[in-house]
């Protein structure tokens, strides 16, 4: 038994109904810029009739920004090179512009070309809206970046001059041993908060190239520097700090990064702890299934992981009653690890104190 050839008229008749029935829009153009034979989808998507389209040359129904190239592309076509996927515009009758998608081969022989076209519109749309965001989020990250810049910039004087203060500052002349613990708390938070300022500043300015600056950091130097800064706060809230980093040592990461991470979690720790009772960090390091691993845990408030869960790292999320909370501070700690590849996860239950665990990128 011979297979049928596509020359027989049943497969002839199964083609055109292929033709006629193809939401796609299919259509037969000769070398003279003409449509020679188009398929129903064609005067559909422009709202032109047949006769209309048939009567006037292509190019008057693309839109005038695109025919120029097109006709490149038309030319082309001629010389045997295949137009794949070709994106241009078309008017159609009530004024609307539509977004086609072409793929057309030329057929030297009958001088036509064979094309077939898919309406793009709404995939366009959705590309405007996306780049309109970008956009808009870029100029809003330049306009943030800015106030980071100037902000840490004009506090570096009014902190220096404070510096200068405690230079002048004759101490031999105090003799009271508590005034001059608390002089020298102020001056180490004077140092610290410099030192921060700078660091913001530098890390900007890194952010603005490819790749923000990494280092080998012992942890226990981060805690250490995090915690000499946080000393008022430590020894007024009667906060004890576990800290175990026997299994992971170091961490590659960036520096102002990590001990911003240190500096949230322990602050939001002592910050939310349960009335009346002293706050217990314990801040642990370890290797899991090959990731490397930081979990900090407290005892404070927690949190009803069922109302937050999808919230709690977030912009200006508040979720405890307290006048000083800005809902900031975990959503630094989120950014400054998902920006490095890493990942965090928290556990919590209300007055059961709460595990962030903090995941990072080999």
């Amino acid at each position: 038994m011979t297979e049928p050839t596509l020359s027989t008229p049943a497969d002839t008749i199964n083609l055109e109904l292929f033709f006629e029935l193809s939401p796609d829009m299919l259509c037969i153009a000769g070398y003279d810029g003409y449509f020679k034979k188009i398929n129903p989808a064609v005067s559909q998507v422009l709202g032109y009739t047949n006769d209309e389209l048939f009567a006037r040359p292509i190019n008057d129904f693309i839109h005038p920004e695109d025919q120029a190239i097109t006709e490149k592309h038309r030319n082309n076509l001629k010389r045997h090179i295949p137009l794949l996927n070709y994106e241009n515009r078309y008017i159609c009758k009530n004024g609307e512009v539509v977004w086609l998608s072409w793929t057309s081969m030329p057929n030297d022989a009958s001088e036509t070309v064979y094309a077939i076209a898919k309406n793009i519109t709404h995939k366009k749309k959705l590309e405007a809206d996306r780049n309109s965001l970008i956009t808009k989020l870029t100029s809003i990250n330049n306009d943030l970046k800015q106030l980071t810049y100037t902000t840490s910039h004009d506090l570096r004087s009014p902190v220096n001059n404070l510096l200068t203060v405690f230079t002048l500052l004759d101490t031999s002349k105090i003799q009271d041993t508590e005034t001059l613990e608390f002089i020298g708390i102020l001056k180490d938070a004077a140092d610290s908060l410099k030192y921060t300022l700078n660091s913001y500043v530098d890390v900007l300015s890194e952010k603005n190239g490819l790749i923000v600056k990494t280092e080998e950091i012992h942890l226990n130097d981060c805690l250490n520097s995090v915690a000499h800064s946080l000393s008022a706060l430590i020894q007024s809230s009667h906060t004890t700090i576990n800290a175990d980093f026997n299994d992971l040592p170091n961490i590659t990461f960036n520096r102002t990064y990590l001990e911003s991470i240190f500096l949230n979690l322990i602050t939001n720790a002592i910050k939310y702890a349960r009335p009346g009772v002293a706050p217990i960090i314990t801040i642990q390091s370890a290797i899991v299934n090959a990731a490397k691993q930081i979990t900090f845990i407290d005892e404070g408030s927690g949190f009803d992981m069922e109302k937050v869960k999808h919230k709690v790292f977030g912009l200006n999320q508040k979720f405890h009653n307290y006048s000083d909370s800005k809902g900031i501070g975990l959503y630094l700690v989120y950014n400054h690890i998902t920006s490095m590849g890493g990942q965090i996860s928290l556990d919590s239950k209300p007055n059961q104190g709460a595990v962030f665990t903090i995941t990072f990128k080999d």
